[in-house]
């Protein structure tokens, strides 16, 4: 007797040739990797520093609460369209979509933007810590990491934002894969 206590990945009969099921579960898994940065940030549009010691005054409502709920939707609307990356609609254009709607996709013309952005998803996310409170980051040098009030505050702040930093290379391991399996020859081509 089997067990179903996860869920199936869907079938992949809407692709030309067979999705690896790493590549599969990847995809599917970003968006839910990205949820509890995308849920930690949002108390701040509301002014609510869960914690954090801040030097410098909250952005008014009118700026705050449409940046943070902008961000956290346009960050889950990113990892959810990874998923086209192990799906027919990552293959053919949706038939919905005006001038090239039904048309074939270019494996360049998906793997390319994937790829390009999870390396500069990469470099926003990388973040090594040093010690005495400071980081080291690709963009910015050598900065200072927020304070917290509490080592509780702290801990949940690390649980929910350090998935982020995978985000960039799961993505570029998806854009690869994904190039990969379209360019790769049909099994019974003959150079």
């Amino acid at each position: 007797m089997k067990l179903k206590i996860f869920h199936t990945p869907p079938p992949v009969s809407d692709t030309e040739r067979p999705v690896p099921r790493w590549a599969m579960r990847l995809a599917y898994a970003l968006p839910l990797l990205l949820l509890p940065s995308c849920l930690w940030r949002l108390p701040f549009a509301l002014h609510f520093e869960m914690g954090q010691v801040h030097d410098v005054d909250m952005p008014p409502y009118w700026v705050s609460i449409p940046y943070v709920l902008g961000l956290s939707v346009l960050s889950e609307a990113i990892a959810v369209l990874t998923i086209g990356l192990v799906r027919g609609w990552g293959e053919v254009a949706p038939a919905w979509i005006p001038i090239i709607g039904g048309k074939r996709i270019r494996p360049m013309a998906a793997a390319a933007p994937a790829v390009l952005g999870g390396l500069i998803l990469t470099l926003l996310f990388t973040n090594v810590p040093i010690g005495d409170g400071r980081s080291l980051t690709t963009l910015y040098g050598i900065v200072d990491s927020a304070g917290y009030t509490s080592d509780a505050w702290q801990a949940l702040a690390t649980v929910c934002i350090t998935p982020i930093s995978a985000w960039g290379p799961i993505t570029i391991a998806l854009g690869i894969a994904y190039y990969r399996r379209r360019t790769a020859p049909s099994p019974g081509h003959r150079p």
